[in-house]
């Protein structure tokens, strides 16, 4: 497979990690498990982080959304959704890709965009979707599986995450006449912060038609993605919005804004939009698994009006 950069995502946690601690644990009503994770067939590292409801167990199940960070994350990162997400009933892995994770900051710092350009080529893509497949391998099959629904499963992502996460709900890539397909079947929901075109193809509906599932789309009308090299207009997470396949779907797009917004980075895109974006986006997406998962409206029915001082725009189709 010849090197190409595959996904639209130098994308962004791209501008410095942090791991301040969170202002926002519920800690009372969940768990906190690190697990460090080792895939002998691919000789790679998948640490994970596992944030589990207390109230779950093979009595009471609960759903579980599978998080992909943007490049240079780790599992520690987007602690604001995880823990949220724990705390409202849904278990919550967040996937650590060793090949374009926080390491990539660390080395010489001139070499430094070297180092996101190669962890943004095939190969890398590649192997963090199939992270994604691992980590759920791996969680299904441990004595943790009990107290997990596994026909209530969504993934979800930001940035290059995001990426992860449309190649994992069925975004299809022709390699010199050959399909590259990497869906997940045990998928039924994704939520994508962020998300940046598959970088260097023409048309994406020829590569997202083939995302079906219910999908949630979260931007910002500043959500630019600019380094060297690579740019990405905030224009482009709508692009994606409108070539995902999907019947059932939303987009959410706040005034104003940053890329990295959506980190837990606490000062990004204004120091007053950052707290009140993070918020709404807790609450939609949780909004929206209600929706898909239960069939419960209310939530994602109220939430434009709960948020409208910072939505820009807010669509729903089949939702």
């Amino acid at each position: 497979m010849r090197r190409r950069h595959c996904l639209g995502l130098l994308a962004a946690a791209a501008l410095a990690p942090a791991f301040a601690p969170s202002a926002w644990a519920e800690a009372a009503s969940f768990q906190t498990l690190d697990l460090d994770w080792h895939d002998a067939a691919r000789g790679r590292a998948v640490p994970a982080r596992l944030y589990l409801p207390v109230q779950a167990d093979a009595a009471h199940p609960v759903p579980l959304v599978v998080f992909s960070h943007g490049i240079g994350g780790s599992r520690l990162g987007y602690r604001y959704l995880g823990e949220h997400w724990a705390a409202q009933g849904f278990a919550s892995l967040h996937v650590q890709h060793v090949g374009s994770d926080r390491s990539l900051w660390g080395g010489n710092p001139f070499a430094l965009v070297e180092r996101l350009q190669g962890a943004a080529q095939d190969g890398e893509a590649i192997a963090r979707v199939l992270d994604v497949r691992f980590a759920l391998d791996t969680l299904l099959a441990s004595p943790l599986a009990p107290r997990l629904d596994a026909t209530r499963i969504a993934a979800a992502g930001h940035s290059y995450g995001a990426n992860t996460t449309l190649l994992a709900a069925g975004a299809r890539l022709d390699r010199q006449g050959r399909v590259v397909d990497f869906r997940d079947e045990r998928i039924r929901a994704a939520i994508l912060l962020s998300a940046p075109p598959f970088y260097g193809e023409a048309d994406p509906r020829t590569i997202l038609a083939h995302v079906t599932v219910p999908t949630l789309h979260v931007t910002a009308t500043e959500d630019v993605i600019r380094i060297p090299g690579y740019y990405s207009g905030a224009e482009d997470r709508v692009s994606v919005f409108e070539a995902t396949g999907s019947e059932a779907k939303a987009l959410a797009v706040f005034q104003g804004g940053s890329h990295s917004i959506f980190t837990d980075r606490r000062g990004t895109g204004g120091a007053t939009l950052n707290p009140q974006v993070k918020e709404a986006t807790r609450a939609l997406s949780v909004a929206f698994l209600k929706r898909v998962f239960d069939g419960d409206e209310a939530a994602l029915r109220q939430w434009p009006g709960a948020f409208a001082g910072i939505v820009a725009r807010f669509s729903r189709a089949g939702l």
